[in-house]
């Protein structure tokens, strides 16, 4: 094998290990405990009902306002210990008034913008409750999520449970609702597998709960607040847990255009985090969480989409000196990508033409997904993501 070759199969395990690998062997792992007894059990109480908090930072939130206060008040858990509390800085809409005039409703807000990390660390210092529970003011929260939630705090080493996020889809969704959705659809599947093994690696931002006493003030250029806080408490030596049952729903981004805006700043985020969370690179200390994070997240943000665009040359070379016109083994893979990259090109035509092809709309949103890496290192690198709200657009 020529040093060419070896060059593209690492390329190959790396884009595969990083998007369908670790999901393969995640679930060997998980069936071998099984199967040995050793698997992690979820404990949970369900006569555990302390007092909690639900903070919601918001910045010109008013259209959902009315909505969101209904939803929580609807959710199963004591009226008397759910409290809720609204950051609402720099809000200039009527946010805040509007909040003022319902009852039990605690609303803390300064006329200054600070970006959402600022409204955090500021409203965290006024929480009495042991645990807080963090979610959007766009995303409705289903009846059982906090009760859930709750539930695995009852297990004193869990330190952070994160809920589900689902996107609320639609026969008509273009190709940012059918690829999110299919996206979160399977990291809903690694999460609760990690969950197994050892810890989920990152709370979803839309719905996560943490001691508040594990509460660490975050850095106020941060962009990616939820996976930061929640790592952060893994790294104390309490693990993350997850349930799928606990979940915040939204709808997709209205198009690809405004995932991928999103998808820029998380991408942005990400690198920051890698950079910022460098000691959980370290596997001596941290063991089994190091290998998930390692796996789930950091490949992701780093090394496949490198993978998946030095392939190209790579691939093409190996094809032209195997006689790219004799259709061999390379040649064959070469076509394979060059399909694959077509097929996107095709989603991205009938996206704009909107024509709903939702099979290609797959690889589209997979070279969205990847796209946004090399975009989010380009604004890492010119520190040019601005830490306020920076809302995409959602569908109807």
């Amino acid at each position: 094998m020529t040093v060419l070759e070896i060059i593209f199969w690492f390329l190959v395990f790396i884009v595969f290990y990083a998007y369908v690998g670790y999901g393969i062997l995640l679930y060997s792992l998980i069936l071998l405990r099984r199967f040995t007894g050793y698997s992690v059990k979820k404990t949970a109480d369900h006569g555990y009902e302390p007092d909690i908090t639900l903070f919601i930072a918001a910045y010109n939130e008013k259209d959902f306002v009315a909505e969101k206060v209904k939803n929580s008040r609807e959710l199963d858990y004591p009226a008397e210990k759910l409290h809720m509390v609204w950051v609402t800085d720099g809000s200039d809409d009527g946010t805040p008034d509007l909040l003022k005039s319902y009852d039990g409703i605690e609303v803390h807000h300064l006329p200054q913008r600070s970006g959402k990390i600022g409204a955090m660390n500021r409203g965290m210092k006024l929480i009495k409750t042991p645990i807080v529970v963090f979610c959007d003011a766009n995303t409705m929260l289903g009846k059982e999520s906090i009760r859930r939630i709750v539930n695995l705090f009852s297990n004193p080493k869990v330190g952070c449970v994160s809920g589900e996020k689902r996107i609320f889809g639609k026969d008509k969704d273009s190709a940012a609702g059918a690829g999110e959705g299919l996206y979160w659809k399977y990291e809903s599947a690694l999460k609760k597998w990690d969950a197994e093994l050892y810890s989920v690696v990152g709370a979803a931002g839309e719905l996560f709960a943490i001691r508040t006493e594990l509460y660490q003030e975050v850095e106020k250029d941060t962009l990616l607040d939820d996976f930061i806080i929640s790592l952060r408490v893994a790294q104390k030596g309490y693990t993350i847990q997850y349930d799928p049952e606990a979940y915040a729903i939204e709808t997709a981004s209205a198009n690809v255009k405004e995932e991928l805006k999103r998808k820029i700043r998380i991408s942005a985020g990400g690198i920051q985090s890698v950079v910022r969370l460098r000691s959980l690179l370290n596997i001596f200390k941290y063991g089994t969480l190091s290998f998930q994070y390692i796996s789930h997240r950091v490949l992701r943000w780093t090394l496949a989409p490198l993978a998946l665009l030095f392939l190209i040359p790579t691939g093409i070379a190996l094809a032209v000196h195997e006689g790219i016109l004799d259709f061999g083994f390379y040649s064959i893979l070469l076509g394979l990508q060059l399909l694959f990259y077509v097929s996107a090109l095709l989603g991205w035509y009938l996206e704009n033409r909107s024509i709903k092809i939702k099979i290609l709309f797959v690889p589209y949103y997979f070279f969205i997904m990847n796209l946004s890496v090399f975009l989010g290192f380009k604004r890492y690198l010119k520190g040019s993501q601005s830490v306020n709200w920076e809302r995409a657009k959602r569908g109807k």
